[in-house]
């Protein structure tokens, strides 16, 4: 106990602890001496005796401290542990009590560490039971029963010597039918922070209140034109409901002195939940009905940041790991870093109306690297939030140096400790579990000031991004009472990046191959980033046709946004269907405007116009769309005297324009068309149109041969018709007199011959002769000066 004391370079405890503790050791030395003279018949006893009471609560009796008040405590406070023993043997323990201990001080963070891990019962380490009233007896503890104690006692009783640290225990002393005499079976050890005095240098001490939650909000957005927005579910509306976990962090955070982290894309979220939205549900969406809970909790962090100061993170918190080491090397995976750095402050300012600081950035767990910091900074920020377990400490300091670590290029590392920083993160649903991490915290910090009494240090803590409920709470706990301890001062995130550097503090920042293997395998592939940049090129491609942008660029740059999100660390499968729905949303959108498939269209003249339609089903128009119509067989059909021709269109919202294309047909037959949609800049849009055109025009070889046909039915006929009228007019000759005979067959002569001149003519022109009943059918229609109408048949 001495040594430990002069180690610390603390004053010895007081005499009368002395004596109490000495006095107790010289008590049980005859029972000591007594065990060692037992016969050999029950040496085996002894052993398995001198094993139960090294294995101390290894098994027998489990002690679980449920609560400490204080947890720091001062003179004239009364310290009240409750908790609850268990009996895990096969036995039951009678004689039972449960008591306090008051170890040694330590004499460092590493010691703490030790002490905590330390099982097995120590009689010099664990101190003498503080004896007297300030025990809880138990009769009878039966096996697999647990029972609640509470012990209250004074803080002069502890004996409690220079400020510091102390080892407090908690055991139960009790007997068994196989070991009928008294001796530890169980124990439980945490720490109590001495300080009753105010500190003549306090620590200050920066604490990082995150808010940040996983992606929430979908690319697709509800029908109309409100743009109403989608949720993947309602978890959110959850996580800031009355006892959820956003709204646990709210209601703990606005009554501690704290820095508040947020991701904007939480804020984003919300205040879209304010109004109409949606909810995903299957292939359908439902109206989503927690508009209310969205602006209660709103409301309430609203006036809770005024007048502190609030970190930004960029837009959906992007993993910058990931970025670094996955994605860098991908076209335009920086771009999206950037564009969510410039976006956070303006949506922080529209919805909580305050401004943020944006010039911090966080990597994973604080794990940094030359890659990560490049890209960290690429955006803006100068100054990274790292951890002392990645940039450690390389001088065998005896302190814990200031966060603030210029580590070159105009670059602060601001350094979280990492013990304080990790305090939290088991299971602290259990309040066993709570109560110890809470007591370690308060010791860490302590000792943290204890190491260098004279010397004014800045410390931040920045623990897990997305604290639990429970871990919130506990969280708050160990605040409130730093804050209320005389050892520590509250300081704001920028003030502790601006300190004074320590010129001991390693500024070197570890290279690659130091980054943890367990972090590395969380992050995204390099696959995702592939695919954010397949959809901004699809994107890219959308937009320049459309007449408001904005419209689709802003809640897709945000989607991408959230495709890199810090979130996803740990849920790989989420995040590749996420990825997958925005791009496929945005296929849905592009195929809104597109080409009607069309079917053979068939050309009856030697020239026509052939209609094509497109149709836009997106609520704004579309502009700056180039449709092209390509012939395949362009010595066959000519479209504008060319082998394809252009034409620039407009298609308002929700409607379908036809397009017509002048055409010249050199031969009959099948011809393949081709139409195909293109942006202003040369890039197909959407899938081509491919039809055949059917040409049945009669060219003018054609023509003769069917006009000499034509004549040769005419004379024909002429031939026939005159040997009729010869035999009729031997007849007539026969009946009457010759000259009247003479004159009648001149004159039908004269007809027929009149007649035939008149058909000749007619044929030659084109003209149709009056019909009849030996006539052949029509070949070609009559000629339309009328514009062709928007089907699929055009006749020319």
């Amino acid at each position: 106990m001495a040594e430990a004391a002069d180690t610390q370079g603390t004053s010895p405890s007081p005499a009368r602890r002395w004596l109490r503790r000495t006095g107790a050791l010289a008590a049980g030395a005859p029972l000591l001496a007594g065990l060692l003279q037992l016969p050999a018949a029950s040496e085996a006893h002894a052993a398995e005796k001198s094993s139960l009471v090294e294995a101390g609560g290894s098994g027998v009796v489990d002690v679980a401290l449920d609560s400490l008040t204080p947890g720091v405590p001062t003179d004239g406070d009364t310290v009240t542990i409750s908790g609850t023993v268990r009996n895990n043997g096969k036995q039951p323990v009678t004689d039972a009590h449960v008591g306090i201990r008051v170890g040694g001080s330590v004499s460092s963070r590493a010691a703490i560490d030790a002490a905590a891990k330390r099982g097995a019962f120590n009689q010099y380490s664990d101190g003498t039971e503080v004896g007297g009233k300030y025990v809880e007896k138990f009769s009878r503890l039966t096996p697999g029963v647990a029972q609640s104690f509470s012990i209250s006692v004074p803080v002069k009783e502890l004996d409690l010597g220079a400020d510091g640290v102390y080892q407090l225990g908690v055991s139960l002393t009790g007997r068994t039918a196989a070991t009928p005499y008294e001796r530890v079976l169980g124990i439980q050890r945490t720490f109590l922070p001495w300080q009753p005095d105010t500190a003549e240098t306090k620590t200050k001490t920066t604490y990082l209140w995150p808010l940040i939650s996983t992606s929430h909000l979908m690319a697709e957005t509800g029908p109309g034109d409100q743009q109403t927005p989608v949720f993947q579910n309602e978890d959110l509306a959850h996580e800031i409901s009355p006892g959820g976990r956003l709204d646990q962090l709210l209601s703990l955070g606005k009554e501690l002195n704290i820095t508040w982290v947020i991701d904007p894309d939480l804020l984003a979220s919300v205040d879209a939940m304010t109004r109409s939205y949606r909810v995903k549900s299957g292939n359908e969406t439902t109206a989503g009905k927690n508009q209310a809970v969205a602006k209660r909790w709103l409301g309430g962090l609203e006036k809770a940041v005024q007048g502190e100061e609030v970190v930004a993170l960029p837009f959906a918190d992007p993993d910058i790991a990931s970025l670094a080491h996955n994605g860098k090397n991908v076209t335009g995976s920086l771009s999206h870093l950037k564009d969510a750095t410039d976006v956070a402050a303006d949506t922080v300012e529209t919805v909580l109306h305050v401004k943020p600081e944006t010039d911090f950035s966080w990597p994973v767990d604080g794990a940094v690297d030359p890659s990560i910091v490049k890209v960290a900074t690429s955006a803006g920020a100068d100054k990274v939030i790292a951890r002392s377990d990645s940039l450690q400490d390389t001088r065998n300091l005896t302190y814990t140096p200031n966060a603030a670590r210029p580590i070159g290029g105009g670059t602060t590392a601001v350094v979280a400790d990492a013990r304080l920083s990790t305090a939290f993160q088991g299971d602290m649903t259990k309040a066993d579990n709570a109560t110890l991490a809470v007591q370690k915290f308060l010791a860490q910090s302590l000792m943290t000031d204890l190491q260098a009494p004279d010397k004014q240090r800045s410390m931040v803590i920045a623990p897990q991004r997305m604290p639990t409920a429970s871990q919130a709470q506990t969280m708050a706990q160990a605040l409130t009472a730093l804050q209320n301890g005389n050892w520590s001062q509250s300081q704001d995130l920028s003030a502790a990046a601006d300190a004074k550097p320590d010129p001991n503090a390693t500024t070197k920042v570890p290279a690659a191959a130091a980054y943890p293997s367990s972090l590395r395998k969380q992050q995204l592939p390099t696959s995702a980033f592939e695919t954010i940049l397949d959809t901004q090129v699809d994107l890219n491609r959308f937009k320049v046709v459309l007449t408001d942008k904005s419209r689709v660029v802003t809640p897709f740059g945000r989607a991408m946004n959230r495709e890199m999100s810090t979130s996803w660390r740990g849920r790989a499968t989420e995040a590749g269907v996420y990825r997958d729905s925005v791009q496929s949303y945005l296929g849905t959108l592009t195929d809104q405007v597109r080409l009607i498939e069309k079917s053979e269209t068939k050309l009856s003249g030697r020239s026509a116009t052939i209609p094509v339609t497109v149709q836009n089903n997106l609520v704004q128009g579309v502009d700056k769309l180039v449709l092209r119509l390509t012939s395949l067989q362009p010595k066959r059909l000519e479209i504008d005297g060319k082998d394809y021709a252009e034409q620039t269109i407009r298609v308002s919202g929700g409607h379908s324009q036809s397009v017509k294309f002048d055409t010249n047909a050199n031969a009959n037959g099948e011809v393949a068309v081709e139409a195909q949609l293109y942006t202003e800049d040369g890039q197909k849009y959407g899938p081509s149109v491919t039809f055949d055109v059917n040409v049945t025009e009669f060219t003018p070889t054609v023509m003769l041969v069917i006009a000499g046909g034509v004549l040769l039915l005419v004379l024909a006929g002429f031939r026939m018709y005159t040997q009729r009228k010869r035999a009729a007019a031997q007849q007539a000759e026969e009946e009457g007199t010759e000259e009247e005979t003479a004159v009648e067959e001149t004159s039908d002569t004269a007809v027929l011959a009149a007649d035939g001149l008149k058909q000749e003519s007619r044929a030659r022109s084109g003209e149709d002769e009056p019909g009849h009943p030996s006539d052949p059918p029509t070949d070609t229609a009559l000629e339309s000066a009328d514009p062709s109408g928007t089907g699929e048949r055009v006749d020319r």
